[in-house]
């Protein structure tokens, strides 16, 4: 079943991407680009998009912190000046693990503000915009951490499972404005914010092939891309579990 249209030629479209100086972010932007699309990546650090922008010729690049709402107007609007926008990705995020015995509200918060309102700030610079054309596609990455509750995801659990519903909810609202929505929920992929991870991660893939699955899912006109799906399929059949099952089998399976 095809939720939105799906695109696959990207000769001639504009797309934003908010997060892109690393990982999954910069892997898609680079897929984009060698696919014919102009894009347009933006993040904190001005160094990693000057540098991707040289090997990426046509690329604008501009620097912004997410959980900024004038930042990421201002960004916006100069995107926006340049012409028609076709789709927006939201990948920032923002990972340190936490459990409740260890609750630091800074870092609840500051993940709050980056993988969540940065999010809010996204939309609410590009909505009004992708509205009025009845046309556009808002694609979101969360995570399989938010299918339901993990041991040391504490402050980011929560921020996914908010995307999730965020997601779900634009796709119902904006269905008969013709404006697209998409969410994307990786398993473990190789990015500064995994590396951090002292534990061995399953079904660990490379951003690259995260960035193939992205525009496979797009292509086909997906609402929810997961991947990979011998991990993520098993995320959602645990995540389908009553309660009095589904904490033992955390438990065991984890040791926490």
């Amino acid at each position: 079943m095809s939720f939105n249209p799906p695109v696959s030629d990207w000769h001639g479209k504009t797309v934003w991407l908010v997060g892109a100086s690393s990982g999954i972010g910069r892997a898609t932007a680079h897929a984009l680009h060698a696919r014919g699309a102009r894009v347009v990546v933006s993040a904190r650090d001005q160094q990693a998009l000057d540098a991707f922008a040289a090997e990426h010729p046509g690329t604008l690049a501009l620097a912004l912190d997410a959980a900024d709402t004038g930042a990421v107007r201002a960004a916006a609007q100069a995107v926006l000046t340049a012409g028609p926008l076709d789709l927006v990705l939201y990948c920032a995020g923002y990972y340190k693990e936490m459990r409740a015995t260890e609750f630091n509200l800074q870092e609840m918060l500051k993940h709050q503000q980056v993988n969540y309102v940065g999010a809010l700030n996204v939309l609410d610079a590009v909505l009004p915009h992708f509205v009025a054309r009845r046309a556009g596609h808002i694609s979101l990455i969360s995570s399989v951490a938010g299918y339901r509750g993990l041991p040391k995801s504490l402050a980011y659990g929560p921020t996914k499972a908010a995307l999730i519903n965020l997601a779900e909810t634009l796709y119902v609202d904006l269905k008969d404005s013709h404006v697209g929505v998409s969410l994307v929920c990786p398993g473990f992929v190789e990015t500064p914010l995994t590396a951090q991870n002292k534990f061995t991660m399953p079904a660990l893939i490379t951003p690259e092939r995260a960035a193939e699955e992205i525009l496979k899912g797009w292509a086909s006109g997906a609402f929810e891309i997961h991947f990979p799906k011998r991990f993520t399929l098993w995320m959602k059949a645990l995540a389908l579990l009553p309660a009095a099952v589904y904490f033992p089998v955390i438990r065991r399976f984890t040791g926490l």
